[in-house]
Formats: structure tokens, sequence, C-alpha cells
């Protein structure tokens, strides 16, 4: 019986060794070598007879060359081509995995390049950092530097190069491209987007995984992951529900009664996180749940230690230490005290205090729709108690080390901002950066679910620590890490918060200048090879840091910027956004734009570069290039309102530059026909504005050109609501102007212009159920005046619009009241005794004559009022302050008023 290469290649994808393949470990080397990388042993597979075909110098090149040309990457002694592609995509695999355990999960990595490359008898040695400051150089893509001190960064390159290779025999090689695409990606300083070619093969490996659930599962949680990544939270979030699908993982964030303090005495609903897998074959067997899963306490935590120390969990030897929170007041679980969570039939059967341990897949997938409730949510409390519930769904119950590792972690994160936990979510972070070297679990552990998680590198997470001791104060430690690492940024940013500028300056300048070395790895790198690859080795870090020395001494800024895009040789994206950042900042925007065409062109994923670019076309008035640029940044990321608010802008603007173009430039001052928007654009900006003001409810600007396109466009009921929220935001601050009473009679006018009577025959069909006009229309802008614009603020104009709203309804009381309170407000109710302003006095005389006529139509309609006695008081008392004016032609009118309320 032939090897089961397709077996093989699922036992490499999911790290997991199939016993069925135990037979033919002898008979065929391929799968051997696979059994070695699915077991961890790197070594025997790097350093095997294979390998030594694969890694052998070719004898006629120089170490001046790339990686690709300098080495063989054949397999002649294989004559299958089958077995040729599987040793060489395992060779693959173990050279990925091999820089993972270095940079990423430990322990330390026990074979180093040196070792595994080949060369003739003859010549030199070559050291382990030469290999890699070489590999780094290399590793650099889109303008974006590779981290300098990633360890063995010479695998991760012979990685990328074996699985670039064709594999045609091999269905899921592209899988193993995608795996090492995501790792580089998170070894560069930005994200930098992927080739298409591997983003292509999705397609055809979604289909090939059809078959098995978990794998399908596997691999829309990376595509998901690798979403993540670029930030594109939708695509991501659509992707991790997809692979909650394909597993069959049920979940549910619901309320059940519970406690979250020592001292609470009244059970409240608390959020509770749901979640049940399916059953799967041999789950008994899977990672550590016979040895290492601990059973849930009624909190839903794990059990305290039955013996010894009780200041201590109990932690499994080979998983990460979970500290306690050790507080006074806080659980450290919350208690959940009913087993009838407030849910759907489908889950209903789970007790909230004791659910059943999940699968580590399914508890990837749940990490990973945590990040979701992060990414998609505002920066606000709530976003920590919907993600909370998901974590300590994980946390109850270990099952892996990478999986509890990374569950541990968002945890931290959650706690870094509450003053009770931010000490257990230091510590914890601590303790997550010192056991990554330890040998505390199996690599095949710690490997198995690695590529499910977005966990961290060692640097990254050292780096959040660095940050998390900013974030308290502690600035030496953080201060130290930073330096440690080489994040020269970070220590400028330190330095700078300091107000040391000038230490800033200093560090940048004896780095470039030779004064200062980054490490040992760069006093080395160049001992044994030619001068001229040590000088291109690390021009995109020297790239970098001539852009932070540009940041620093603003008067040499453009110099610097312009120095580091000619010494990266024009591929140093950083270089030309701050370049173009400059001059925006000083208004020369015909100099910003052709650098930040540069800028996106390099790394078209950073959606400020974008917004910045509309920005400057802008204003040169380019509004159709302007256009194109916010579609763009909304494109990148569609929660950016700012974006939306430009682009709808943009759809007004744009037919004006037409008609101009048109007309040659157009007449001086132009006529208004030039200036007029179509309705397509329009409907098209307040579609635009609509989407936007999802993501910033609070930007009074944007309600405010929201509530004018909205009326432009006929959407009265939604210019209604945004009438509203300015008023709402507005108010305090600047009082009656916060109401555009233009827009505010126009939808009165929409109102009344229906027939009042609803049994009238001969109204519109449309009258009632049309909600921008009529009684369709009325409740809205009833609850607008009633509850909105009347509480807060009022003016004349107001009180009118309001009245006539009322009169149509026939509510002949309320409106004489508004008509009262409109005058009252007015010039003629607030005249005062000894006002010399006689124009301030004729208009009141016009507002006295109005308020009489009124009282003249609406007192026969009320009973009881007496609204002779109501206009002779009005009269009277505008006369007694207006004594001054007897002279006027206007005081006879007044006169005749008194008269003509007396007589009748």
């Amino acid at each position: 019986m032939g090897l089961d290469i397709e077996r093989v290649q699922k036992c490499l994808l999911i790290g997991r060794w199939d016993s069925q393949l135990s037979s033919c470990l002898e008979t065929y080397p391929a799968a051997k070598l696979a059994k070695a990388v699915v077991d961890g042993d790197f070594r025997t597979v790097l350093t095997s007879s294979y390998a030594q075909e694969i890694f052998r110098v070719h004898p006629s090149v120089t170490l001046d060359q790339p990686y690709k040309i300098i080495f063989q990457w054949t397999l002649l002694s294989v004559s299958d081509d089958h077995d040729r592609e599987l040793i060489r995509l395992v060779l693959g695999v173990a050279c990925l995995h091999a820089f993972v355990q270095a940079n990423w999960t430990g322990p330390d990595l026990n074979v180093k390049p040196s070792e595994i490359i080949i060369f003739s008898p003859d010549h030199p040695p070559i050291s382990n950092q030469s290999l890699n400051s070489k590999a780094i150089a290399e590793l650099a893509y889109g303008g974006a530097p590779a981290y300098h001190l990633a360890l063995s960064a010479t695998f991760l390159r012979f990685a990328q190069i074996i699985f670039g290779f064709p594999h045609d025999r091999l269905i899921y090689a592209r899988w193993w491209s995608l795996r090492a695409s995501v790792i580089h990606e998170q070894l560069l300083d930005e994200a930098v987007p992927l080739p298409s070619d591997v983003l292509g093969s999705l397609p055809q490996l979604m289909e090939s995984t059809t078959s098995d659930p978990d794998l399908a599962g596997r691999l829309q949680l990376e595509q998901g992951l690798l979403e993540h990544i670029f930030s594109h939270d939708r695509s991501a979030a659509g992707c991790f529900v997809r692979a909650a699908r394909a597993t069959g993982l049920q979940y549910e964030l619901t309320g059940a009664l519970g406690k979250r303090t020592k001292f609470q005495q009244n059970e409240l609903s608390q959020l509770v996180l749901l979640a049940e897998g399916r059953k799967r074959d041999g789950d008994d067997e899977d990672d550590n749940s016979a040895s290492g899963t601990r059973s849930a306490d009624e909190s839903g935590g794990p059990h305290p230690p039955t013996s010894g120390s009780h200041d201590t969990p109990a932690v499994e030897p080979n998983l990460p230490e979970t500290l306690l929170l050790n507080d006074d007041t806080l659980l450290e679980q919350t208690e959940f005290t009913s087993s009838n969570p407030s849910t759907t039939a489908l889950l209903s059967h789970l007790d909230p205090s004791s659910q059943p341990p999940l699968h580590p897949l399914d508890q990837c997938i749940l990490l990973s729709l945590c990040l979701n409730v992060r990414n998609t949510s505002p920066l606000h409390g709530l976003t920590s108690e919907q993600m909370s519930p998901y974590v300590a769904r994980v946390i109850s119950h270990p099952r892996n080390w990478s999986v509890h590792t990374m569950a541990l972690l968002l945890r931290s994160r959650l706690e870094s901002g509450r003053t009770r936990t931010v000490e257990r979510s230091t510590l914890q972070l601590q303790a997550l950066v010192d056991q990554m070297p330890t040998a505390d679990s199996k690599l095949s552990e710690r490997l198995r679910y690695f590529h499910s998680i977005p966990l961290p590198s060692r640097w990254e997470m050292e780096r959040e620590l660095a940050l998390r001791y900013l974030s308290i104060g502690v600035i030496k430690s953080a201060l130290e890490i930073f330096e440690r690492l080489e994040m020269w940024e970070e220590v400028v940013k330190c330095w700078q918060a300091m107000e040391r500028r000038d230490q800033a300056i200093a560090i940048v300048r004896d780095l470039l200048e030779g004064r200062k070395e980054e490490s040992d790895n760069v006093i080395s790198k160049g001992k044994d090879i030619s001068s001229v690859q040590r000088v291109t080795l690390d021009s995109a870090r020297e790239a970098k840091l001539w852009c932070l020395l540009g940041d620093l001494e603003p008067e040499n800024a453009v110099k610097h910027y312009e120095h580091a895009w000619t010494l990266s040789k024009e591929t140093s994206g950083r270089a030309m956004r701050s370049l173009g950042g400059y001059y925006f900042a000083r208004g020369d925007f015909a100099s910003a734009v052709p650098c930040l065409l540069r800028a996106v062109a390099i790394n078209p994923l950073l959606s400020r570069s974008w917004f910045i670019l509309g920005c400057s076309y802008i204003r040169l008035e380019k509004w159709e290039k302007a256009r194109d640029i916010f579609s763009r940044c909304v494109s990148i990321d569609d929660e950016d309102a700012e974006s939306w608010n430009n682009l709808a802008t943009m759809y007004l603007r744009i037919e004006e530059a037409r008609q101009k173009s048109k007309d040659g430039q157009g007449s001086e001052g132009g006529d208004e026909s030039s200036k007029t928007v179509s309705f397509a654009n329009k409907t098209l900006a307040f579609r635009a504005l609509k989407q936007g003001l999802k993501y910033s409810y609070e930007n009074w600007r944007m309600w405010s050109n929201y509530m004018i396109v909205a009326m432009d466009v006929g959407e009265l009921s939604e210019a209604c609501r945004a009438l509203g929220r300015i008023v709402e935001e507005r108010a305090i601050k600047v009082g009656v102007d916060c109401v555009d009473e233009e827009v505010l009679e126009r939808l009165v006018d929409a109102v009344t212009r229906a027939p009042a009577n609803l049994d009238d025959q001969d109204k519109p069909n449309d009258a009632v159920i049309n909600p921008n006009e009529g009684h369709g229309l009325l409740r809205r802008v009833t609850d607008l005046f009633d509850r909105t614009i009347l509480p807060r603020v009022s003016s004349p104009r107001i009180f009118r619009a309001y009245a006539r709203l009322l009169t149509w309804q026939s509510r002949w009381g309320d409106a004489l009241k508004a008509y009262l309170d409109g005058y009252r407000s007015g010039t003629a109710g607030t005249f005062e005794k000894g006002e010399t302003d006689v124009g301030k006095w004729r208009e009141g005389v016009n507002e006295v004559e109005d308020v009489v006529d009124i009282l003249r139509n609406f007192g026969p309609r009320l009973q009881g009022f007496n609204w002779r006695h109501q206009g002779r008081s009005i009269v009277r008392t505008f006369v007694g302050r207006s004594k001054d004016f007897e002279d006027e032609p206007e005081w006879s009118r007044l006169i005749d008023i008194q008269n003509e309320l007396r007589s009748e």
C-alpha cells in the first residue's frame, strides 16, 4: 500500500500524527520526516541528507547574491515527483516552525541556520549573525523593514522560498504559503499587501476542505486572522462566524443571575457566554484534556488547590501560570447563582456555572470572536464587558498551552484599565513573557494551534509590557525594555514624553553616525561579507532612523526625509508619508500630493495616508480625484466617519467642477445653474453621510450636513431626526442658534400641506403612510418640538412654527398659547421702558398688531376665554413701556387698536 500523501499533509496542518500512518514510517522517508516535524524535532529534519541537498551552496555563487540563487533547492536523490514535492514541503514546514519556535512559542531552538547549510570544503565559515542579517534584509517588503532582532530569520526566508516553488501534486501546499505570509506580516513594521497569488489560492483551498469540518474551520479562522492584521474587521468577522459554523460551535452571549463582588447581597443579571461544540471522535485524547483539564467550580473558574498552599492556583505543569486576583472586593470569577440563563432553547440546557469543556479549536474561534468585539465596538466600558465572557469561557477549561496563553493575554489587556485589576494585569503579562524560554510543555503542543490564534511574538509581548509600565508610571523600566529591544521610535517617544528632545536627537544621531551600535549582530555582521553588502543590509532600518530624525528636527525635516527616500532606493513609504504630511501641515498641498501618491503606491493599506491625500485634493479643488481617494479610504476602513463625510461633500461638489470644465471655467460669478447638483449625487451624498454617522454619532457638524442633504433629497423624516440630534448636542453651548429655523419651518410645511382631516375623501392615498409628509411625518415633528427643542431653547420663530402645526391639528388653545409664548419672547414682549431704538419699537408695533389679530381669530373658538381682556392687557403694557415714541406716526396705530378692543 502506498503512502497517503493527503493524509500526511493534513497531519502537518493540524500538528497531530495519524496513527494509521505509523506503518509507513520505515518504508517512506517522507513520512518519517513529516512525523519528526509534527513532534517538533526540527534538528533531525533540517540536518537530514535531504536537507543537505536542498541547502547546498552553489560553488560558483557568492553570499552577496539573494538566497534564492545561492542554494540548489533540488532533490536529485528522489526520483518520484510526489515524494520530492512532499519532502521539500516538509523541509519548508520545519524551517517555518523552527522560526516560530525561536520567536513566538519557545523553548530555545536547538538548531542554527549555519548548521544546516552545506558549503564547499574551501569556503570560509559564516556566522549565524551574518546569515540572519542577510535574511532580515531580504525580508524587508513593501518599503517596511523587518524587525532586525528576530532570531534565526534565515529559517523564515528559507520557508518562503520553498513554499514559492510549484507544488502541483500537493493540494494543501498553498496553505503553508498563507501561513508563512501571516508570520512575515507580523515581522514587518506595518501591514503590507500580500502578493495576489497567496490570496488567489484560497477559494481552491476552501473547496478541498469541505469534507473535514475542523480543517475547514481552521482555514476560515486563519483567513479571518489575516484580515484582522489588515484591520478588515467586517471581513474578519464573517470568517470567524463561518469558522464557528464549519466546526459546529454554538455560542450565545446572554444573561444569568449572579454576583461579582464578595459583599454583594442581591443577585443581578450578569453577562455570560454559553458555548458548546460538537462531539469529536477521540476528544478524550485531544491535547492534555485527560490530565490537564481543570474541573470548573460553581463560579465557572478552576477549583482552588485542595492541599498545600492556598495562595497559588492549581496549575498543571504544562500550562502557563494563571495569577489570582486576590482582591478584597472583587470575586475571582462571576458567581452565577442561577442555572436558567435567559437564552434560546438551543443552549438552554447549559448551566452557566458548569459548562462542558470546549475543544481547543473552538476556544481559538471564541478568542477570535472576542477580538472582533474589540475591533467593531466603540472604545468604552461596554467593550470590556462584552469581551470578558469570551475570555472567561476559555480560561475556565485550559486544554492547550498556546491557547491558554492567548486567553490570559487577552484578560491582561482587558484588566489593564481598571484600578482593581491593573496590578494583576501587569504581573500576568510579565509572567507570560517569562514563560517563553521555558520547556514546561511540549513543543508540539505549543505549535498545534499557533496558526489559529493571534499570539504576539516575543518582542511584541515585551513591547506591550513596556507600554503597560508606561501606563502605570514606571518609565525607567519601560525605557530599558525599549532600548534592549532596540525599538528606537518608542525610545524617542519616551524621551519626548519626559521633555528631553535633545536626548532623543542624540540617540538617533549616534545610531546614524556609528557612535552607538544597535547590537552585537550589527558589530559582527560584516566580518565575512563584502563592504557593498554591508552598506545595503540595513538600508530600510537606516531610512527609518532618518525619518525619526526628521520628526525631531522640523527645521531640517525635508532634507532628512528626502535622504531617507534616496537611501531606501525609493522604497520607504514612511519617508514619503512623513514628507507629504510635512508639506500638508504647512499648506503646500501641490507638493504634498506627489509624496502621498508615492506613499500609498508602496503601502495602500494605510487609510490615514489616503485621507491626507484626499484632503490635499480638496484644498486644490480637484473634486473627482478627492472623491476617488475618499472612496478608497472607506473601502479600507468603513468605520472612518470623517472620510464618509468628505466623500459626501465630494458628491455635492463634483458636478460644479464638471460644469465649469464644460463652460471653459465658467463666467465670472457664474450662474446658479452651474452650481446645481443632480438628485443622483445628492442621494449618494445622503447615503455616505448616513453611513458615516453610524461611527460618529456625536459629531454635530456631520448631523448638520446630513440634515441639509436629507431636506434636498426629500428624506424629511431623517432631516427631523438630524435636527433633533444637533439640538441635543449644541443647545447647552450655543442656545437657540443650534436650531436651523428655516429647516424647522419647512418640516412644518411638509406636515401641514396634507389635509388635516383624515376623513376627507380627496386626500392622497399616502397621506398617512409616507414618513416624509403629512400625518406620516407628524409624530416625528411633534416629538421634535415637545421633547427636544422646546424643553431646551425657544424663539419667536420656533413658537410660530409650533403654533402653525397645532393650528393644523385644530388644537386652538395650544396654538394660541404658542403664539402668545412667541410674542412674549419676541421684540414687543421683551421691550424695555427707556429703549431709544425706533426701529425696534416699530417692529414691536407690528408684533402687537399680529398678536391682536391672532386673539381675534382664535379667541372666539375657546369657551370661557376673555380674549378682549387679554388683547387690551398686551396693548396697554406695550404702550406703557413706549411713551417716549408718542411723536412717531405709528403711535396712532396703537391707540386705534386700543379703541377697537374697548368698543368690541
